[in-house]
């Protein structure tokens, strides 16, 4: 059995195989030109849709007003490069998500990754130190 239900402003759709493949006037259609009206990330004005559900919930939260400002930045930045007049907005972004890794930890434990990275000696800088100690006095110590 086929049936649909609201839920705030999404449908939802339960389809059987065989009335999804049939046009059936009891099935909804979901095509292209029902999904023109939809606004995406950018309005027709050149504004910023920030309920754009591209954006993931990072316009709300505890670091919404960054996050905004930074993206503001970016979208309306006119530099050569564009963004590159927005270090200090993205600076402030960044410093408001390390203050909640709760909510805006890194995917897939990259956090994790780059802690461990950051905490052990590069084996590189180790081998420079010893080089260093062997030319100031002849020996490697």
């Amino acid at each position: 059995m086929s049936y649909c239900r609201e839920e705030g402003k999404d449908k939802i759709v339960f389809l059987e195989k065989d009335s999804a493949v049939k046009n059936d006037s009891k099935t909804m259609s979901l095509l292209p030109s029902d999904l023109e009206d939809e606004p995406g990330l950018v309005l027709e004005n050149g504004e910023i849709n920030w309920n754009c559900p591209c954006l993931g919930g990072m316009s709300s939260g505890p670091c919404g007003v960054p996050f905004r400002e930074a993206f503001s930045c970016f979208h309306y930045s006119q530099a050569d490069q564009k963004g590159s007049d927005c270090y200090e907005e993205f600076a402030k972004m960044t410093d408001c998500f390390r203050k909640y890794p709760d909510i805006y930890a890194e995917p897939d434990g990259n956090k994790e990754e780059n802690d461990t990275e950051e905490s052990t000696p590069d084996a590189s800088s180790e081998q420079t130190s010893d080089e260093t100690s062997a030319t100031s006095d002849g020996k490697k110590s």
